[in-house]
């Protein structure tokens, strides 16, 4: 799976959100927000075919988590990813 080439992620401030460019006008329903710890993986991940395990391993070498909770983050957040449109098979 990949994240979608065609996404930006912007910081504004504190808070870092996905837009779909293009758009003649901003349509919010297209607008995504992350937290830090998903802006850090989705830079991490941008441009590059990856797996769950993939993620997990990201996740566990930056911050001190244990395996089954870094599973279990990752597979709420690539769901919520799908969910929205965010990846490409």
């Amino acid at each position: 799976m990949r994240i979608r080439e065609d996404l930006k992620l912007r910081q504004i401030g504190d808070d870092y959100i996905v837009v779909e460019p293009g758009q003649d006008m901003v349509d919010m329903s297209k607008v995504y927000t992350l937290n830090e710890t998903a802006a850090w993986l989705w830079n991490a991940l941008k441009g590059k075919d990856f797996s769950v395990e993939t993620v997990v391993e990201l996740l566990r070498n930056e911050y001190d988590v244990k395996e089954k909770e870094a599973q279990e983050d990752v597979a709420k957040l690539l769901a919520i990813f799908e969910e929205q449109g965010l990846l490409e098979a």
